[in-house]
């Protein structure tokens, strides 16, 4: 691999707005140096490449001769376009480029994109090679956009002059449907000298000429020319294979969990929905049950509290304290007194009693003042009339017993 120091000599004059060239001249041209820098930066890890323009109000060094591709690559952004194109100051502001360069023992070349006319005179042109070739400079032509004023016959008198057993090259490249940079890959420009080419380059071209048909190469890479890429390319593959069908495995089998995971839950919730339909009317029945008994139990609690606030003397007796009191105040004595006599004679009988569950409004008013009690209830009604029978018995039987005496 040759070590080479490159200059890149870009057009950016007003005919460069032309759209001969897809998408445009400029925009062709410039997809091209970028395809070329690559090409050069890595067909030797110290080959180094600078650019400049040729065009505007004079020539400017974009980037000195540097291996960094990224700083190569950035320069390219944001280029004016105007003027015209001095390709004889841009040769030789290269040449001096190339004349500081870091590494001496880099050999010199430089490349022109020429896509303008040429205002120079064909005995200039023939000087400036002469130089080019006294200091070892090889010189590379890509001549492609305007072809008037003999351009292709000056561009010929230069690489004659400064061309050295070969190391310098003139492509014309004329107006089609391909790419300028693709129309780049097959020539020497890119490729290199023999030898002394760029495998990555030499590669490019492989892969160029099998999208076109010309190669029957696995991935357009012959094996022969460069063997590495050629199996780097293989293991890329077989490692993407791999890693395609791993991603496919994977993907089923979270696709047969997620199914056997819904059907888990719609089976549950079968389950959830039948059981409460088989147990709900048993324990709706008991609640009614217990509600039942709960209302016949308050209904008797209510009744036998009734009963007992009819009958004043059971407390009386009970209250110790009273009779002490009794005992030491006779007008308390006295009030007590009355007040038994009174009640003894309001004292309810049980005829009264059934009087009272005859009278049904009565009754029911008493009933709808308890909480928690339905006087419809059927049990409710069931115990009433039970009462009632029991008290008309009882009154049935003293009136026998009255007879009797």
């Amino acid at each position: 691999m040759v070590l080479e120091a490159t200059m890149i000599c870009i057009d950016n004059a007003e005919w460069m707005r032309n759209g001969d060239y897809a998408p445009s001249r400029f925009q062709a041209q410039a997809d091209a140096v970028n395809l070329v820098c690559g090409a050069k930066t890595q067909s030797n890890p110290e080959n180094t490449v600078g650019l400049l323009t040729m065009a505007g109000k004079r020539v400017r060094v974009l980037v000195t001769p540097t291996s960094d591709l990224g700083k190569i690559l950035a320069c390219m952004h944001g280029l004016e376009i105007g003027g015209e194109l001095n390709l004889v100051s841009g040769i030789q502001v290269a040449q001096l480029a190339l004349k500081h360069r870091q590494n001496k023992n880099q050999q010199q070349r430089i490349i022109v994109f020429a896509g303008s006319p040429i205002k120079h005179e064909k005995k200039l042109l023939e000087t400036i090679g002469r130089k080019l070739k006294k200091n070892s400079v090889a010189l590379d032509v890509v001549d492609f956009g305007e072809s008037d004023d003999g351009k292709s016959e000056k561009l010929g008198a230069l690489i004659a002059a400064v061309n050295n057993n070969g190391n310098s090259h003139i492509v014309n490249i004329p107006p089609g449907p391909a790419a300028l940079s693709d129309a780049l890959l097959s020539t020497t420009i890119f490729t290199g000298d023999g030898d002394g080419g760029s495998g990555f380059a030499a590669s490019a071209a492989a892969a160029a000429a099998a999208g076109g048909g010309m190669s029957g190469f696995e991935f357009g890479v012959d094996p022969n020319i460069d063997p590495e890429l050629a199996l780097a390319l293989r293991v890329s593959m077989e490692e993407e294979r791999a890693r395609q069908e791993a991603a496919a495995k994977k993907a089923a089998d979270e696709a047969a969990q997620h199914e056997k995971v819904e059907d888990q839950a719609s089976g549950s919730v079968d389950v959830n929905m039948s059981d409460p339909g088989s147990t709900t009317a048993p324990a709706t029945d008991d609640k009614r049950h217990d509600l039942t008994d709960d209302e016949t139990a308050l209904l008797q609690q209510a009744l036998a509290m009734s009963m007992d606030d009819a009958r004043p003397d059971s407390d009386a007796v009970a209250d110790t304290d009273l009779s002490d009191a009794i005992a030491e105040d006779q007008d308390l004595t006295f009030v007590l007194q009355m007040s038994a006599s009174k009640s003894a004679n309001d004292v309810p009988t049980e005829s009264d009693l059934s009087k009272v569950l005859e009278d049904q409004s009565f009754v029911s008013s008493i009933l709808n003042s308890l909480p928690g009690v339905d006087p419809n209830d059927p049990s409710v009604k069931d115990l009433l009339a039970s009462l009632q029978s029991q008290a008309e018995k009882k009154n049935e039987h003293k009136s026998e017993k009255e007879d009797e005496k």
